[in-house]
């Protein structure tokens, strides 16, 4: 696997090494102790899948402490461009964003640290999402960013349409609002 620090510091996009043959492909997707080696040592407690239209969008999620969560997420079918926001107050990153485009063809994954906020935009029908927390859901700790806040400026794709959103997302928060 390749890691490869993003330019937020913890947030590592991670490149598997596929093997293929005629039968297929090998990959591995989680290795504890490579990505200990790598800076990734927290312990994941939860997976969640997820599966998409083309041009929903989900996010910005995350979990106030001392539920937050880091994540680990990949695309098992269709693409997604997936978005990074810096939430932690005292960093000197505050407010910065990094995107990196996910899918099953290219096999990257994206690892989203604790104290960040996620979400993502499906690039294609039946986009289907797995990511890995290290944090159990906590309903009462569940918080959102608002998705299109000008103070942050997300880059999202042109999707020649309108972004479909929950309505519970189209509440979340702008970035000035947001709790420590």
């Amino acid at each position: 696997m390749k890691f490869t620090p993003m330019q937020i510091p913890g947030v590592i996009r991670i490149e598997p090494h596929v093997i293929k043959d005629n039968r297929g492909f090998f990959w591995e997707s989680y290795h504890k102790l490579r990505f200990a080696e790598n800076g990734i040592a927290e312990e994941f407690v939860q997976d969640n899948h997820s599966q998409s239209k083309y041009g929903v969008l989900r996010g910005l999620h995350y979990q106030k402490n001392p539920h937050a969560q880091g994540k680990l997420v990949r695309a098992l079918r269709g693409a997604i461009f997936d978005v990074a926001v810096d939430i932690r107050r005292h960093s000197p990153t505050f407010g910065r964003w990094v995107g990196e485009t996910l899918s099953a063809e290219n096999r990257i994954m994206l690892y989203i640290p604790a104290g960040f906020a996620h979400g993502f935009c499906a690039l294609e029908n039946d986009t289907e999402v797995h990511y890995k927390t290290t944090a159990i859901y906590s309903p009462q700790h569940d918080a959102g960013l608002l998705w299109d806040d000008p103070e942050i400026g997300v880059r999202w794709p042109d999707i020649d349409g309108v972004y479909l959103l929950s309505e519970k997302d189209l509440q979340n928060s702008p970035l000035s609002e947001i709790e420590e």
